[in-house]
């Protein structure tokens, strides 16, 4: 079932509306939906390179926008509408790791697991279930998916279709990479 809605998606970037159709699934894929908006993404920006960083800043800020409404479920609606949703995932033991990592590690945890192809729902439901301070959840989600979406954007941009196999074999590492570096310089802010 998720392969077929993966194909779905992917099938969305080729549509006359494909920027709505990127916005709706960025946004959803930030509280609910289980296909991220790399599947319409990297194919976008191959078709028309020139337009790569506007698709960026869409994905950008529908994901956001997403995740506030994530935080929201974690928040208000944890129990009656995030626990059902995570355990349909397979994740519902990631809210309990999260919350102990959220007390330990603050933004640290939205900065790694933001820029990473690990689900960011569990991110964005899990800072609300945690109470986590909204501001910081919303500039460090700025920060992530803006670098996590603008980096793939110019990766495509600069090297087009041979960087697309190895962006897909090698993502997680690349965003971990990026995420590491992140982290320290905001560990070493931290201890100045």
């Amino acid at each position: 079932m998720i392969r077929a809605l993966y194909y779905r998606v992917l099938a969305l970037a080729g549509h006359p509306k494909a920027e709505a159709w990127l916005a709706i699934v960025a946004f959803a894929e930030s509280s609910v939906f289980p296909v991220p908006p790399d599947a319409m993404l990297v194919p976008m920006c191959l078709a028309r390179p020139a337009q790569a960083y506007r698709f960026a800043a869409i994905c950008t800020v529908a994901s956001v926008l997403g995740g506030l409404l994530g935080y929201a479920i974690g928040y208000w609606l944890f129990d009656a509408l995030a626990m059902p949703v995570l355990r349909a995932y397979g994740h519902d033991d990631a809210i309990a790791r999260f919350t102990q990592w959220f007390e330990e590690w603050g933004a640290a945890v939205i900065l790694i697991k933001g820029l990473t192809p690990i689900p960011y729902k569990i991110v964005t439901i899990a800072a609300g279930a945690a109470k986590f301070s909204l501001l910081t959840f919303f500039i460090t989600s700025v920060i992530t998916r803006g670098l996590r979406f603008f980096l793939l954007a110019w990766l495509l941009q600069r090297y087009g279709m041979p960087v697309r196999v190895f962006i897909e074999k090698r993502l997680t590492l690349i965003t971990s990479l990026v995420a590491a570096g992140l982290v320290g310089g905001f560990l070493l802010l931290r201890l100045l």
